[in-house]
């Protein structure tokens, strides 16, 4: 630091004998003294100058505001150097970067070795069929189920394809829809629900089972289960699975139609063939009921003989009614009847396939024979409007249009 020197002084003052390297040689050393003492020497400075040597003010020298003179002092302290924000925020992110990627690093570490331990340890080891359990079998061949379940005995349980496993299960006849499930640590768990039938089905030369959708499903494996269906004719063994849908939803209309005429009227337990062979004219193979009285429903007759009825594509449970409240006089007025047509509107024709030499449907044991009967012409019986009265006046007007005819 500097302080103020008379120009007497300064002439008093010694010079130094020999300069440093860079230093200016003919200045003056002057010792460094702290502000106190400075202050001091300028107040005794000024007092000891008279008011005549008051220009003499103007010669002493501030050695503190010379420029030259303040690159020899050192400063009385360290300056901190200020950071920036942006270098801070930059080392934060690169902290967390790390943090971030170190722990990834373990978790990965830690994954593999579970992977690892869980697809080669032996607890995880499917031994034998008894570790796969199966669940709702019931119709379908618990041996065929068992061959495809248990194709991944002896392998290990997370490499099992569950979906692979559930399509090749739904590919069996009797299984609608197939659920499979691990159960660790070794285990299988098989969950089936089985297609329900509604009807069999004549393909071919064999009888099978057949459901809503027209998936022939075969006989159940089960010999205890038993069912009472009628036999659906007109499906052939090539024909894919969309025409025999097409088929079945007709035969489920028919069958809803006939079962919806009350509690008591189940009509579906009285017919035996159903053909749907025509779409247009569903025909149904029936055992006529026993009357109570004329033109009243009753129980299938044994001694009546089966009949072959036409029912068309539509309005089946009116036209069924039709046949159960007549059957009795159609069959008094036609010994040899054979088959009625239901299709029409406002007629019935009798024995319509009479004309045609085509043979008896299977179920037919009561019927004539046709070398021993005359050939009988199809007969039109026409609707009244009182047709369901019944009595003799009814009777009349029926014979004198089969007459007619």
């Amino acid at each position: 630091m500097a302080r103020e020197l008379t120009e007497d002084q300064l002439k008093d003052a010694p010079r130094t004998s020999a300069a440093s390297p860079g230093e200016n040689p003919g200045r003056i050393a002057i010792p460094t003294r702290t502000s106190s003492e400075r202050s001091r020497a300028r107040q005794r400075a000024t007092s000891e100058l008279s008011s005549d040597d008051a220009p003499a003010l103007e010669d002493v020298i501030d050695l503190d505001d010379d420029g030259e003179e303040a690159r020899f002092l050192r400063t009385e302290r360290r300056v901190p150097v200020r950071r920036t924000t942006i270098a801070r925020k930059t080392v934060s992110k690169l902290k967390l970067a790390c943090v971030l990627a170190v722990i990834v690093v373990a978790l990965g570490g830690m994954t593999y070795a579970l992977k690892d331990y869980a697809t080669h340890s032996w607890r995880f080891r499917i031994a034998s069929t008894d570790n796969v359990t199966l669940t709702g079998v019931n119709n379908a061949s618990r041996t065929q189920v068992m061959e495809v379940a248990g194709a991944d005995v002896t392998r290990n349980i997370f490499s099992v394809s569950l979906d692979e496993r559930r399509q090749k299960l739904e590919q069996i006849p009797w299984v609608e829809s197939a659920t499979v499930m691990r159960v660790l640590p070794n285990r299988l768990a098989v969950e089936i629900r089985e297609r329900v039938p509604v009807a069999f089905a004549q393909v071919g030369s064999r009888v099978n089972l057949i459901d809503a959708n027209g998936v022939v499903m075969g006989m159940p494996a089960n010999k205890q289960t038993k069912y009472s269906f009628p036999i659906i004719r007109g499906i052939t063994d090539t024909e894919p699975l969309s025409s025999r849908a097409a088929a079945m939803r007709i035969y489920n209309r028919m069958a809803k139609d006939l079962d919806s005429g009350g509690p008591n009227a189940e009509y579906t337990k009285q017919v035996s063939e159903v053909d749907l062979g025509d779409p247009e004219d569903v025909k149904v193979t029936t055992t006529p009921p026993r009357e109570g009285r004329v033109g009243g429903p009753g129980m299938a007759s044994q001694d009546g003989g089966t009949l072959l009825i036409h029912l068309g594509n539509a309005d089946f449970l009116p036209r069924y009614k039709l046949y159960v409240d007549h059957i009795g006089e159609w069959r008094k007025q036609f010994p040899n009847l054979q088959s009625v047509d239901l299709r029409y509107e406002g007629q019935i024709v009798v024995n319509p396939d009479a004309a045609r030499p085509v043979p008896a449907p299977r179920l037919i044991e009561a019927a004539a024979p046709v070398a021993e009967a005359k050939p009988v012409k199809a007969a039109v019986v026409t609707k009244k409007a009182n047709a369901h009265r019944g009595g003799a006046e009814a009777r009349r007007k029926t014979r004198r249009h089969v007459k007619k005819a």
